[in-house]
């Protein structure tokens, strides 16, 4: 008779520091595992803190209190399949990231996680220890080998569990989104298959934190390296998958291939994700923005109409002297499109006053920049007036382009409490309107059709803070000015480097200098969702008083 291994894939949606919360989402999972009669319900790295920690896990009475709820996991989960959730291990002086495995009531094995990350949005090397390497553990039919996330994109403790005697390896994972992630994992995954000539089973969570979104697409490989199931990305999805003995080794039985939407697809369900999950994990129910009539608040509110509902989301116009006609036009038509309330606060009677009261000190002065500031300032105050009022989150709205070179406020237009485009550069925010007009999924509670008019994509942006004023006045145009960023920024490109790709020097040197003089600005900005692998915060971490120019 054929021995079969039934797995539990639970992949699922755990919130940072909800360890109650996480432990009832694990125990759903594994309740389901049983009714379909599962051997083992896997959950993915540190599911019952949420992930990622940061510093928290380093707090001795948080890790410890993870710790007991993993216990009583343990004792509410033994009359049925085993259980297997990651979590931290706190033993003395020695923190790990660890892997329990539980069933029957006792602790079946704890594996640590051997190679801690240290790059882009991971500092795991300064929160744990790393652990030695361990065999894999059995589970009566089958011994399962367990890299944790990291571990299996390296080739020393797979190989170390195959020569050891695992039979499948099972890699729990908490593993964030970057545009073209999936394929980079597909191929480091198909590599560890190719190597040990076992099936691996890639389980990765779902959901946003802070500004990292986990996008799920666990998959199961055989072999050769051929996907035998693949769940699909962000949705949660517990998922029965069943392992054959045959004469060449246990092997995965061929089921689900989910569909892997592509990049413009995923970008917007990652902002329209972490949006959502940043709103509920942290209590908001609503949101508002200055709605200009632009394309970046446009956009904006269209990601909160899709994340929030439209009758959770408020526009607010704040029109000037220099506010366009047109713009008036097209915040309401944007508004309307989408369903959400718009109010309009004119600023007018508060910028006389300033004005008023500044007149003394500015006597004799020409006006400039300042001038153009405190109409942003005061936007800024007004919108978190309605937030404190009303208790809705402010949302800003600056691009990736201007979040890089600091054209925005602070203080003002930069004032709020998340940013769902900061890593979208400002071609990609046109683009992005243009394809979210044509497309509309289930997953968006926004309204389907043309909800961001064409007019307000194709306008030349402008800040309207002064007469006739340009974005273009005080910057490259943006085709030019994002792949000088993309260069200077995503690739670490020299000056020279840029250069050479056909772009003026004074030009690149200008934005070079604008980079370097807004970190400041990007230091007390809003958190907002990573698209890439060089987002704005975590990703690219750089002193805020730098002398240092490219000379090249």
């Amino acid at each position: 008779m054929t021995e079969r291994f039934r797995l539990t894939l639970a992949q699922m949606n755990p919130t940072v520091g909800d360890l109650a919360g996480n432990a009832e989402l694990a125990k759903r999972a594994w309740r389901e595992g049983r009714e379909a009669g599962a051997d083992l319900v896997a959950l993915p790295e540190m599911f019952i803190t949420g992930y990622q920690t940061q510093d928290l896990v380093k707090k001795p009475a948080f890790a410890r209190d993870a710790m007991a709820h993993i216990a009583e996991l343990m004792a509410d989960c033994a009359d049925g399949p085993a259980l297997a959730i990651g979590g931290p291990l706190l033993q003395g002086d020695r923190l790990y990231n660890a892997y329990h495995v539980l069933k029957e009531g006792r602790l079946v094995r704890q594996i640590l996680k051997h190679d801690l990350p240290n790059e882009t949005v991971f500092d795991e090397v300064r929160l744990y220890d790393p652990g030695p390497l361990t065999g894999p553990y059995d589970l009566g039919v089958v011994r399962i080998g367990t890299p944790i996330c990291e571990d299996a994109w390296h080739e020393e403790v797979p190989e170390a569990l195959e020569e050891s005697g695992a039979e499948i390896l099972v890699v729990p994972n908490g593993s964030p989104y970057y545009r073209g992630k999936y394929e980079t994992r597909l191929n480091v995954m198909v590599a560890r298959v190719i190597e040990t000539e076992l099936p691996l089973v890639y389980l990765n969570m779902i959901g946003g934190q802070d500004d990292q979104v986990f996008d799920g697409g666990s998959f199961v490989l055989n072999p050769g390296g051929e996907i035998a199931v693949r769940l699909p990305v962000f949705e949660e999805c517990i998922a029965h998958v069943d392992f054959e003995e045959t004469p060449g080794g246990w092997r995965a039985v061929p089921g689900g291939i989910a569909p892997l939407p592509n990049d413009w697809e995923q970008d917007y369900r990652v902002m329209v994700e972490a949006t959502r999950d940043y709103f509920r994990k942290t209590g908001f129910k609503k949101a508002l923005l200055g709605l200009s009539g632009g394309v970046d608040s446009a956009i904006v509110a269209t990601i909160a109409a899709d994340a929030l509902g439209p009758e959770n989301v408020r526009g607010v116009m704040m029109p000037s002297e220099y506010t366009s006609q047109a713009s008036l036009d097209d915040a309401a038509a944007v508004a309307e499109a989408l369903g959400i309330r718009l109010d309009t606060v004119s600023i007018a009677g508060p910028r006389a006053a300033m004005t008023e009261a500044l007149a003394p000190l500015f006597e004799g002065l020409e006006r400039d920049v300042t001038e153009e500031n405190i109409q942003s300032r005061l936007r800024g105050v007004i919108l978190m007036a309605l937030s404190n009022k009303f208790g809705e989150m402010l949302l800003t709205t600056g691009n990736k382009s201007e979040v890089a070179v600091g054209y925005a406020t602070i203080y003002g237009d930069m004032a709020g409490g998340y940013n769902p485009i900061k890593d979208l550069y400002k071609m990609r925010v046109f683009e992005t309107c243009r394809w979210r007009n044509a497309n509309h999924r289930d997953w968006m509670r926004g309204p389907s059709g043309e909800v961001i008019p064409p007019g307000v994509i194709e306008k030349p942006p402008t800040a309207e803070l002064r007469a006739d004023q340009k974005d273009s006045d005080s910057l490259p145009d943006y085709a030019v000015l994002d792949r000088i960023l993309e260069a200077l920024i995503d690739e670490e490109a020299s000056v020279a480097e840029v250069v050479a790709m056909g772009f003026d020097r004074e030009v690149v040197k200008k934005v070079e200098r604008l980079i370097y003089l807004a970190e400041y600005k990007r230091f007390q900005s809003a958190p907002g969702v990573r698209l890439t692998k060089r987002a704005f915060w975590l990703d690219r971490r750089y002193p805020i008083v730098n002398r240092w120019r490219d000379p090249s």
